[in-house]
């Protein structure tokens, strides 16, 4: 699947609530992971391949073993109070990296591929996956959390590379 680039609008929009878990959203999922291997990246959020869905799947690959974990209709229950800074990037806007300050803690609920209502508490990495992926299904980039001069200056480069990249 095509991974979409900033400034693709279809990043910017809200995503719809998956209505029932069923074989197209598996089928999706298996599709959605294997980009993201493919990629190589943690975690991908469905409007990030145009498909305008509340679907995420991430995949920390800690000690080098696959643990897929797919997502529908994820939200964030609780966050803390305390504050982490991590190193972030995305697929959608590719070799850009910067240090984005989150919440350290959080527990997101969804549902499974069955329909299943589950929760997931994240700190670290994790934590910093889940909202960063679950911001995409609000449109929402990491780049947002940065000051307007880091973001502006950071999708100028970005434009720039893409264009270069185009005319090759």
């Amino acid at each position: 699947m095509p991974i979409l680039f900033v400034p693709d609008p279809r990043l910017r929009a809200k995503a719809k609530p998956v209505v029932a878990a069923g074989p197209e959203i598996a089928a999706l999922s298996e599709r959605m992971l294997a980009t993201m291997y493919k990629a190589p990246g943690i975690g991908l959020a469905a409007p990030q391949v145009g498909e305008m869905l509340r679907l995420v799947v991430i995949d920390l690959h800690e000690n080098d073993i696959r643990a897929p974990l797919v997502m529908v209709n994820p939200t964030i229950i609780a966050d803390s109070k305390e504050l982490a800074t991590r190193e972030e990037g995305c697929l959608s806007l590719p070799n850009q990296f910067a240090e984005v300050t989150r919440p350290a803690r959080v527990k997101v609920g969804y549902q499974d591929l069955t329909g299943a209502k589950r929760e997931v508490e994240g700190e670290g990495l994790l934590a910093a996956c889940l909202q960063h992926e679950i911001d995409h299904l609000d449109g929402v980039l990491f780049v947002d959390h940065l000051s307007a001069l880091k973001r502006n200056m950071m999708l100028r480069k970005l434009a720039k590379e893409l264009k270069a990249k185009a005319s090759e």
